[in-house]
């Protein structure tokens, strides 16, 4: 492995810590919290390196910037997408990610669907919440998750597993508080076809608080990586 990547191992050595240590103050230590490693910007060598230290999960943003590096991806690591998702992208990415964290409406989900099927694959997403109901973030409503949720449940090749959210810069642990009962109250329900095992979120700003409530996915790219440039 490059040396001059070694800040990367470091970095990481410091996430998983502040994640045994955030599980260790709220919750259970058998708790599992998956790192995705957010590669918007990130050169692929760097990575890959990532990889090899013990990332598996990959979250792209860009269908481009995707598209530029995928081959050169370690295979060892998944890929999720996990930006804004216009359809009209969709068929470029449907062969090669393995989960859409970014499904905000019926239409988009009826598109992946459609492509799913004609590639003989069955997508795995997440629903995107707009927790903070903040006009720039693409996501539903909250109140609005769960009728999505089974409108999507009736089509064949598409998987909801779980929900996912970006909640507002600096709006305190009530956000996520939200998000957990969102998760909990669907996960109760058990609707026909709908998994709820992943809750997505937390980024490198506030990962901590996330992981105190509920997250099993963090997202994280400046604390790995470091500034983009």
């Amino acid at each position: 492995m490059d040396e001059t990547f070694d800040y990367i191992s470091e970095n990481l050595k410091k996430i998983v810590f502040n994640i045994e240590e955030a599980k260790a103050k709220y919750r259970s230590s058998n708790d599992a919290v998956e790192i995705m490693a957010v590669t918007k910007t990130v050169p692929y060598e760097a990575v890959n390196y990532a990889v090899e230290c013990g990332i598996r999960l990959l979250g792209e943003n860009r269908v481009q910037e995707y598209l530029s590096k995928k081959d050169f991806y370690n295979p060892k690591a998944q890929v999720h997408f996990i930006g804004h998702l216009q359809s009209n992208k969709i068929k470029y990415i449907i062969d090669s990610v393995d989960m859409i964290q970014s499904v905000d409406s019926f239409k988009l989900a009826k598109e992946i669907d459609r492509l799913a099927k004609n590639k003989n694959l069955k997508m795995d997403v997440l629903i995107e919440v707009n927790i903070g109901d903040e006009p720039s973030k693409s996501g539903i409503a909250s109140t609005e998750a769960e009728n999505l949720i089974c409108q999507i449940s009736q089509l064949e090749n598409l998987k909801v597993k779980g929900l996912m959210a970006i909640p507002p810069v600096g709006g305190g642990e009530k956000y996520f508080e939200k998000m957990h009962e969102l998760f909990i109250d669907i996960k109760g329900k058990n609707i026909d076809n709908i998994d709820m095992s992943i809750l997505s979120m937390g980024m490198s700003s506030d990962y901590e608080l996330a992981v105190k409530h509920g997250s099993n996915l963090v997202r994280i790219g400046t604390k790995l990586f470091g500034v983009r440039k």
